[in-house]
Formats: structure tokens, sequence, C-alpha cells
């Protein structure tokens, strides 16, 4: 008889919950070292399209870097539901900003992978990739 739980490695969903919300509390409030506590050093985070803050962000600190990329442009998180996955999270957001006549009002999904208790890597999916081609460029 087998008795080796798959699972057991798993992280609990309340791990993943909180990960989550100490994500977000700590993106909210510039808590770059409470971030940076959950990622793992070698985390990754990819987000599409062409703009300054696309493509990968390989490592806790480019991590870091993104994150405060899109607080530096004045990107508001409106957290709409935190879902949760058998070996990680996703953030369901409402990101809205504005700078002069450029508007950004995107959906955004990020989906977060867990192992060790720490975010190991991250995906955002956008439902207006050619808005943030517009909203994040140079010159500001």
């Amino acid at each position: 008889m087998k008795t080796d739980n798959p699972n057991n490695n798993l992280p609990t969903d309340n791990e993943k919950l909180a990960l989550a919300n100490i994500f977000v509390t700590s993106l909210k409030s510039n808590d770059w070292d409470t971030m940076r506590s959950i990622l793992a050093a070698d985390a990754s985070w990819t987000l599409p399209g062409t703009s300054l803050l696309s493509g990968p962000a390989n490592g806790a600190e480019a991590i870091i870097k993104r994150a405060q990329g899109l607080k530096h442009f004045g990107v508001n998180f409106d957290l709409k539901y935190i879902l949760i996955g058998l070996t990680g999270f996703t953030l369901s957001l409402h990101n809205t900003a504005s700078r002069g006549e450029l508007i950004l009002d995107e959906q955004v999904a990020i989906v977060f992978e867990v192992n060790g208790g720490k975010i190991v890597s991250m995906a955002t999916y956008l439902s207006d990739v050619p808005g943030i081609n517009a909203f994040f460029i140079a010159g500001i």
C-alpha cells in the first residue's frame, strides 16, 4: 500500500491566502522589504506587451523594481478577488491610472505559483495590452 501523499508538499489554502494578502498590502504600502520576504530569490514575473515594464522580470530584486515602476507610474490597484488554486493563487485586479491625456484602465489577473512558503513565479494577464504599451512609456 502506498503511503506517500503527493499533496504533502503543497501549500495550504491558508498559506496561499496569506501570501496573496501580504503581496497586495506590501504593494499598496510600498513595503518592499515585506514583499521581498515572500519572494523566492529566483522568482520570475512575466508581463505581456512591449512597454517599459513588459517582458520577464527574473529574480526578487527585478520583481521589486517592476512593482516600484508600477507605483512610479501612479497605478492604483483595486483588488477584486483572490482565487485559490492547487499550487498557488490568482489576484483579480482592476488597475487604473492617468497621466495627461493617457488613461490606464485594465482588468488584470496575476497568476502566482507558490513553493516552500514563497512566491516562485508570477504571470500577468491583461484585458488591454495595447493600453499598457501606450501608458508605460518613457518621458515621465
